[in-house]
């Protein structure tokens, strides 16, 4: 028995006139809010599902089956289980269509079918398959970043995936040493093609390579609005207890460049273009172009351990605000840099608070006039820490701790000596371990802000025999 008849109506009695078999189905009565991936779970126990087409307004679709026999295979089942569809009864039958000529604009059904048809050209079983079309289905992404070598910030995150679709939610945390981010989009199409286009590609040149995957979740629960978890349709969510929130200032600055943050930075990603978009998800396209750059930071409650994160070529205290100042780094990585790992630190009882600038260079005074020594050009620095090109530095780049990293330490200076040097900062010194070499060694101090001090005071310091001590940040505890 072939539930309904040809012209629509809802008479179950079979009908002389029925279509002959064909392995394109036709669906009435269904759920006005079913959704492509519940009508291809229909066909999926009885072959490979080739197309589909659905008639939203009329409650209708058409079913493609990869052959007739399939076809033939479920419409004799289905004449003897009934059909349901979100416990809705449905009526199939046999189209007047031998195949479907679809357009193939319709981007969520596209999605639908190759992710399905992957699963099944696999051999995979039946619940593979349903799990497929579960994870086509979830507009939320699970990201992990490998080879982590500058810092990704939720912002970059934001900026990235936004050519895509409209990006409602981010939570980013850290799980076995890696940085790894929840993303969701307002429509799984997008999420879809966000992966098609992005998984396997680098943010920065040769780093910072994402490697992403559905999510089991369909929807993000964001509590707080910080640098760890943002949900973009309800700005009113509190920065939550000891999380940094951008002050309005620097919000302003966000809103303002948030379209060009990471077309400045050298390496990023440029904004993908449909066509740019399907070709990288054939491989052909390389998303790590070069773009302009702008290494200006605007510092507000100003110190110098911006040196930490790149090479600082000038500063400019402003005249009529002397706790901020314009820093140029040597170029927009460093900037990006340094921005990431010290906006909303605490230095002297403040908060910094950095965040780029629109000027592209800090000028030199005019000569002859004089500024009170408020300016002055780094270029010629012998504390450059990152000039050479391919540097191990470049490998030991980690946002403030509590413990600092030493190197270059004499021989015959003490581990009494560097407790009472690191001391006489200002800070107590917690714990302290040389390495086996004893040129290495770390330190931890009791608070972040304590080894921020330490850290600005000891760089360079003259510890004996012309060798200089170099301190930073490190990720490891003592």
């Amino acid at each position: 028995t072939i539930y309904g008849a040809s012209d629509g109506t809802d008479n179950k009695k079979p009908r002389v006139e029925e279509a002959p078999p064909s392995r394109v189905l036709h669906i009435r009565k269904l759920p006005s809010e079913a959704s492509e991936t519940e009508v291809i779970a229909l066909g999926l126990p009885f072959g490979k599902v080739t197309n589909i087409l659905t008639l939203k307004g009329k409650n209708q679709a058409f079913l493609e089956m990869g052959t007739e026999e399939a076809a033939i295979t479920m419409v004799n089942y289905y004449a003897t289980v009934n059909p349901h569809v979100r416990n809705v009864p449905v009526f199939i039958q046999y189209s007047n269509h031998k195949e479907l000529k679809t357009d193939a604009g319709n981007q969520r059904t596209q999605a639908v079918l190759q992710a399905v048809s992957a699963v099944q050209s696999s051999g995979s079983s039946s619940s593979d398959v349903q799990e497929a079309l579960a994870a086509v289905s979830s507009p939320v992404l699970r990201i992990i970043i490998d080879n982590m070598f500058y810092p990704v910030t939720l912002d970059a995150l934001q900026q990235i995936f936004s050519k895509f679709g409209t990006v409602m939610k981010i939570i980013t945390f850290t799980k076995n040493n890696q940085f790894q981010a929840l993303l969701q989009f307002s429509d799984p199409v997008n999420a879809q093609h966000a992966k098609l286009a992005l998984d396997g590609q680098n943010i920065y040149n040769s780093c910072c390579t994402l490697r992403i995957d559905f999510s089991k979740l369909v929807n993000l629960n964001v509590k707080y609005n910080n640098d760890k978890s943002r949900d973009y349709t309800r700005p009113e969510l509190p920065a939550g207890d000891g999380q940094p929130s951008l002050d309005p200032a620097v919000a302003a600055a966000f809103s303002k460049e948030s379209n060009s943050l990471l077309g400045k930075i050298p390496g990023a990603l440029n904004p993908l273009s449909a066509a740019a978009a399907a070709a990288a998800a054939a491989g052909r396209v390389a998303l790590a172009g070069q773009a302009g750059s702008n290494g200006v930071l605007l510092v507000s409650n100003l110190n110098e351990e911006v040196r930490v994160y790149g090479d600082v070529q000038r500063v400019k205290i402003l005249y009529n605000k002397k706790d901020s100042a314009l820093i140029q780094m040597s170029d927009a990585n460093q900037a990006q840099l340094a921005m990431s790992h010290l906006n909303g630190q605490k230095m002297y009882g403040k908060i910094i608070r950095v965040t780029l600038s629109k000027h592209q260079t800090v000028a030199l005074p005019r000569d002859g006039l004089d500024d009170q020594g408020l300016t002055k050009d780094y270029a010629n620095s012998p504390l450059h820490r990152f000039k050479k090109p391919g540097s191990k530095n470049f490998q030991n780049i980690f946002p403030p701790s509590a413990t600092l990293h030493l190197s270059n330490i004499p021989q015959d200076v003490t581990e009494d000596d560097l407790r009472l040097l690191f001391s006489d900062t200002g800070g107590t010194v917690k714990a302290f371990k040389f390495f086996q070499d004893r040129k290495m060694a770390l330190i931890q101090m009791s608070t972040v802000e304590e080894a921020i001090q330490a850290l600005i005071d000891l760089h360079n310091y003259n510890v004996g025999k012309k060798q200089h001590l170099r301190v930073s940040f490190s990720k490891s505890t003592i």
